[in-house]
């Protein structure tokens, strides 16, 4: 079943130069399974991710043949569709919790504030809903945490509180920009069994944006390959050590392998006509 069809998406800034193009006419399908979508910096991932969730920043113009989400027409929804989908249907965990997370709030109070925008719930079930989604993401002592300011707790902390704010009303469709940038590997692994869990349980799409295609590989089903706004490659992660496209293997030669003597160090190749 398919939950998010994107058909030839572009987004576009006006500059004073003209036209930068961020994402030029991509294409792929959704379902109730983990996409991965890798590329370095400037590939159009996180573009593609804030263009499906209606949160391109002006001047910014998006433009599809069409965008659906679960039935609903994505290019043509208003702001009050957009508030009823966002955080309930539909979530998007950004990479940098400092820029994510309100400072003059309290984390708990963040938490609880999404649960009672969209569901009828009372304080004290949200508090509940709020401390048991804190522990399911390995927040050892969540009562504390729910009365911290965003600056009093780590980047990991705070990583693992955006998380649990974006899962607390169980969304259809989760994009994660990068969620486990700001952590430590053993907790990065803690925290991909439960976005794991949750696909596989509740059947929520997930779309995984990174540029660790090994982490990708591990943990996703699909992986969607871009360049310079540009899908390149679509396989299945079981697939990627078959990978056509050169930069798919510029990039799965550059990730580094233990006990192999590598010199020359290998150069990402990349070719004018691939931006074209």
């Amino acid at each position: 079943m398919t939950l998010l069809a994107v058909r030839n998406l572009s987004v576009t800034y006006p500059t004073r130069t003209g036209l930068i193009e961020a994402v030029r006419g991509i294409s792929f399908d959704l379902g109730r399974e983990r996409l991965g979508i890798v590329g370095e910096s400037g590939s159009g991932k996180s573009q593609t991710g804030r263009a499906v969730m209606g949160l391109t920043p002006k001047p910014g113009i998006v433009r599809a043949d069409a965008m659906t989400f679960s039935g609903v027409d994505l290019l043509n929804a208003g702001p009050a569709d957009w508030r009823t989908l966002r955080g309930s249907r539909m979530a998007m965990i950004l990479q940098d919790p400092k820029f994510s997370l309100n400072p003059v709030m309290t984390i708990g109070r963040q938490i609880t504030e999404t649960l009672r925008q969209h569901e009828k719930v009372t304080k004290k079930e949200a508090r509940q809903r709020a401390l048991a989604m804190l522990e399911a993401v390995q927040i050892r002592d969540p009562e504390r945490l729910f009365g911290l300011y965003p600056h009093e707790v780590s980047g990991g902390m705070g990583q693992r509180a955006m998380i649990a704010m974006m899962l607390v009303c169980g969304p259809e469709l989760l994009i994660a920009d990068e969620p486990t940038s700001a952590l430590d590997v053993t907790v990065q692994l803690e925290v991909l069994g439960i976005l794991d869990r949750l696909v596989r349980d509740t059947g929520m799409g997930l779309i995984f944006i990174s540029h660790d295609l090994r982490l990708v590989s591990s943990f996703c089903d699909r992986v969607i390959v871009m360049y310079a706004g540009r899908i390149v490659e679509e396989l299945a992660t079981a697939d990627l050590s078959h990978a056509r496209h050169p930069y798919t293997r510029g990039l799965l030669d550059c990730t580094p392998k233990i006990g192999e003597d590598r010199h020359p160090l290998p150069v990402l190749e990349r070719r004018k006509e691939w931006a074209a």
